[in-house]
């Protein structure tokens, strides 16, 4: 009996072991203790996922859908199918969306810029998908072309059923798919920034009863809330709960901060700015050399010059810890000659930043002029100059 005693102690002893060798791994996997379902954490520059909680696995998104609706009209007025001052008229489909919405009404016609405005800040479905079937000719069109730009951006996890994002079958997408739409968003068009950024706005509704203001106030708490916040969608719908992608910058430091299937609209934010906060404690960005700078002269063969220069193509951002013990080091990787003809932009190389070893960032170098074969002629006159020297 003593001997059943002892080995039930043993047991219970280990167990208990075990158990406390577990949980402080589990601390680690899970170092934020967030409530919501699925989180990511990402560098806006680099694409860098600094934090993440489940972040593949697909869920309805809600109206953070309109990251990507809002995307595509950005897109589609860049490449001049429409300018902003354009007047939208509101169809039938469009007005009786419901749910979040500005109440236009069928017939109505508002500009794309306050489309787009109502959009971003009131998140407004009648707004999004008027201005879908604006930009397509029809919110089907519109959806389709958004499912083609999210296979472009990588966004695997992605199906999109509608323009607005109320609750469909079949609609759904990932933590780290809407991190890479508001990445994509937010570095091509940082004038969203002007809407998503406003508290409050108006505007003004134009319809055969007359003209009205209407009062728009943002969805997105945190721009009265978290320093430095530049965006940017909220969502939230039955099944979807409380969704957020939340945008902030930094010192030159670029974050995205997203939660989906957060437990209360509280919670959504709270934990996009513990994310966020995460961020900016341990990363800072710094910049490599400049655009234009000169690293090295290739050599020519046959050319009209003998060598050309090899520029620094784009300045680099660099995600860097904030306990690195070293400074960024370059690495460069050159062609050692080249035959011509060069051309002027002509990629021959690239400067590669280094961290502890690590790869941080690195960049084309590009050859600054252009460079003619050159004739026999030439080329008879340069040995008679060897000779002569």
């Amino acid at each position: 009996m003593k001997k059943s005693r002892k080995g039930l102690l043993t047991a219970l002893l280990t167990l208990f072991y075990v158990i406390g060798m577990m949980l402080p791994a589990y601390g680690q996997e899970e170092p934020l203790a967030l409530q919501s379902k699925s989180a990511i954490l990402m560098d806006g520059a680099t694409g860098t996922v600094l934090y993440e909680k489940n972040s593949h696995e697909a869920m309805p998104p809600a109206s953070v859908t309109k990251v990507m609706t809002m995307l595509l009209i950005y897109e589609a007025q860049a490449d001049g199918k429409f300018k902003w001052e354009d007047m939208v008229q509101v169809s039938e489909h469009a007005a009786g969306m419901g749910g979040s919405q500005v109440f236009l009404e069928p017939g109505e016609t508002q500009s794309a810029a306050d489309m787009t405005k109502c959009i971003a800040i009131a998140s407004a479905n009648d707004a999004a998908v008027a201005m879908a079937e604006f930009v397509a000719g029809s919110e089907e069109a519109f959806v389709e072309k958004m499912n083609e730009r999210a296979k472009e951006l990588g966004m695997e996890d992605t199906h999109f059923v509608n323009a607005c994002g109320l609750d469909v079958d079949g609609h759904e997408t990932s933590a780290y798919d809407i991190a890479l739409m508001s990445r994509e968003l937010m570095t091509r068009f940082p004038e969203i920034q002007q809407y998503t950024t406003t508290w409050q706005d108006t505007i003004i509704h134009k319809t055969r009863k007359g003209e009205s203001e209407f009062g728009l106030t943002n969805t997105n708490k945190l721009i009265k809330w978290y320093d430095g916040a530049t965006g940017l969608k909220t969502g939230s719908t039955g099944k979807a709960l409380y969704c957020l992608s939340g945008t902030a910058e930094r010192n030159g430091l670029h974050l995205i901060g997203v939660v989906m299937a957060a437990p209360d609209f509280k919670v959504r934010f709270q934990e996009v700015m513990k994310l966020l906060d995460y961020g900016f404690a341990n990363y800072s960005a710094q910049k490599g050399l400049p655009a234009g700078q000169e690293i090295a002269r290739i050599p020519i063969k046959k050319g009209t010059k003998n060598d050309v220069g090899a520029v620094i193509k784009e300045e680099v951002s660099m995600l860097v810890p904030k306990d690195s013990a070293k400074d960024w080091e370059t690495k460069t990787e050159l062609l050692p000659e080249l035959d011509a003809p060069v051309e002027e932009g002509q990629k021959v190389g690239e400067l590669i930043y280094m961290i502890n070893g690590e790869e941080v960032g690195r960049t084309d170098l590009i050859t600054t002029e252009k460079a003619e074969k050159a004739t026999v002629f030439t080329m008879l006159q340069r040995m008679l100059k060897k000779w002569r020297a």
